[in-house]
């Protein structure tokens, strides 16, 4: 494998401290891979005076993968929406056409602990939802705030979907299912959403048509977070559309007992010679609080790293290796605070060293 290139988006926050550490165990591994570093979110506004700079998305356009530790921060909180950091993302995602967001929940054996349900209900949890993430309630228009006199306001944002971008999130819903355990739970609001009887109708008819292997299932939004929080293990892949996704994602992601140890990946259509645009980050924020104290846990930067590997260079064997480090690392009773339940803590820096030698 050689001259792989990786573009770098440390962001804002907690983002260089944790990208750091990703960058680490991209050196350790040594296997080719060039990485640059640009500016996106609150950096690139104070450095470029927008959230996503021209060179910064053509980078991205030319990169084998993108990593992105995260956006944000109080000090752009009263901007206008299109000149906030996260408008930085959102518009990566669209120019990109990310339209396939992966975010695996997976308990870790020495974590079990740390989650908030009973350990015999998360014990050896391994569930993957597959969000819809270029469409739906937060691109459809019209969207606004509009005066409707005698002191009213309406707020107005639009669910809609096309029958392709239903068919091509599902066909990726089973394409990794195959993977896996082959089931696939489509979750939408088909009872009271005609936008959901629609994406039911087309998941089941893609279904019926190359994916006979897979067991499919369906499942309203709010019956899926309680199924959550009740009997998580029933669950495989989850495919959902892009505002239910954002919500059922954090619920799973809070099963594991910690944001900080959760990776994710957003993929685009394969180009003609198999090629995906790719976004890899971890589902924590900027986390203000603590920026630059050296106290926050690169782990979830760490396994989407093992997540731009497996996905975009097809180095399963590789994030495998970093991915058993980490878990070694857990084994080893090696915790950074927000993991720590009371006990030692140690740096961002030293939790990276410790992934690298056990890499």
């Amino acid at each position: 494998m050689t001259n792989k290139k990786f573009v770098l988006l440390p962001g804002d926050g907690i983002g260089p401290e944790v990208m750091r550490e990703a960058k680490k165990v991209i050196d350790a591994l040594d296997i080719g891979i060039e990485t640059t570093e640009h500016l996106i979110g609150g950096a690139a506004i104070d450095m470029a005076g927008q959230p996503l700079p021209p060179e910064t998305l053509d980078a991205c356009r030319h990169a084998d993968a993108v990593l992105l530790s995260c956006v944000g921060g109080p000090k752009w909180a009263n901007a206008a929406y299109d000149k906030r950091p996260e408008a930085g993302l959102l518009g990566l995602r669209k120019q990109l056409d990310l339209f396939a967001n992966l975010r695996p929940a997976i308990v870790f054996d020495a974590l079990i602990d740390a989650s908030t349900l009973k350990p015999e209900i998360v014990r050896g949890l391994d569930i993957l939802i597959v969000r819809e993430l270029t469409g739906g309630v937060y691109f459809g228009q019209p969207r606004g705030i509009e005066q409707i006199g005698k002191n009213e306001r309406r707020g107005i944002n639009t669910q809609v979907y096309t029958t392709s971008e239903v068919r091509r999130v599902a066909a990726v819903a089973f394409e990794l299912a195959r993977t896996r355990d082959k089931r696939v739970c489509s979750v939408e609001k088909s009872n009271v959403m005609e936008s959901g009887l629609m994406w039911r109708e087309d998941v089941t008819t893609l279904h019926g048509e190359g994916y006979g292997d897979v067991e499919l299932s369906h499942m309203y939004a709010d019956n899926c977070a309680m199924q959550l929080l009740r009997a998580p293990s029933q669950f495989d892949v989850i495919v959902t559309d892009n505002l239910f996704g954002d919500i059922l994602s954090d619920a799973a992601a809070m099963l594991t007992g910690s944001l900080g140890m959760l990776p994710s990946a957003s993929l685009g259509a394969p180009d003609a010679h198999g090629r995906r645009a790719s976004l890899y980050e971890p589902v924590h924020g900027s986390a203000p609080d603590i920026a630059g104290q050296n106290k926050a846990n690169p782990l979830a930067m760490i396994l989407s790293l093992a997540m731009a590997l497996r996905y975009s260079l097809n180095d399963g064997g590789n994030a495998d290796r970093i991915e058993a480090a980490v878990r070694q690392t857990l084994a080893d009773g090696i915790r950074t605070a927000d993991i720590a339940a009371g006990g030692k803590a140690i740096s961002t820096t030293e939790m990276g060293d410790a992934v690298v030698a056990r890499l």
